[in-house]
């Protein structure tokens, strides 16, 4: 199999009613790289058919491995990934909410800056809810963090594999992508915001409620104080 120039880590929970068109889509967006790319899909606690359908798709599409954990949460499937991929180029992103088309923009962007870190800013959520939600959280993490960055769980994120550190997140929970901004903040890898106005969810349910928010508040002030403390 040709080793493939950027890997792209989609971690998978539940959503087998979107699963099959929405990868077919991304194949037939992607297949527009002038490169080879490989999609590792992480079906992490699935209760539904996404592990048989990852499983199915890795049959039929070379671009496609599947992994399956019993292990729950965005940061670990994140992690599980990133340690498969074997790209010059890595990349992941939030399968329910992420366009093929912005994947395709964010890595294409990345080549054409190499050395740069790229992630999505996203402009536009539904709900006011969300917008308050997410104005706080980044309100927090510029604070404690001193991130220049607006949208700390903006997706896609793309880094060249020379950015090391960001291969060894530690991250099980949500906090895996302020983990990414500190990291790039702290080895001053130079790191590139670009905005993607989509935000419908393609399928599935979200797993964000006021319970997950509050550990990511929480969270934030926890990391916060024990780099103090390190």
């Amino acid at each position: 199999m040709t080793v493939p120039q950027v890997s792209i880590v989609l971690p998978v929970h539940n959503q087998a009613d979107h699963l099959h068109p929405l990868l077919s889509h991304y194949i037939t967006v992607l297949d527009r790289l002038p490169f080879p790319y490989e999609l590792i899909l992480v079906a992490n606690a699935c209760t539904d058919r996404s592990p048989e359908i990852v499983r199915d798709l890795s049959r039929r599409s070379p671009q496609i491995r599947g992994i399956e954990t019993e292990r729950k949460g965005w940061g670990s499937s994140v992690k599980l990934g990133l340690r498969e991929t074997r790209g010059e180029w890595v990349a992941y992103t939030n399968l329910a909410r992420t366009r093929a088309e912005d994947l395709l923009l964010a890595i294409l962007y990345a080549f054409c800056n190499p050395g740069q870190v790229v992630k999505a800013s996203r402009k536009v959520r539904l709900g006011w809810s969300r917008r308050l939600g997410s104005f706080v959280y980044n309100l927090e993490c510029r604070l404690l963090f001193g991130l220049l960055h607006g949208d700390v769980n903006g997706t896609p994120k793309v880094f060249p594999r020379s950015c090391g550190k960001l291969l060894e997140l530690q991250r099980e929970d949500d906090l895996i992508d302020l983990e990414f901004n500190v990291v790039c903040r702290r080895e001053k890898y130079p790191l590139v915001e670009i905005p993607i106005f989509a935000s419908r969810r393609f399928g599935g349910k979200s797993t964000t409620n006021l319970n997950s928010a509050y550990r990511m508040y929480a969270g934030a002030v926890q990391m916060w104080l024990q780099s103090k403390s390190g």
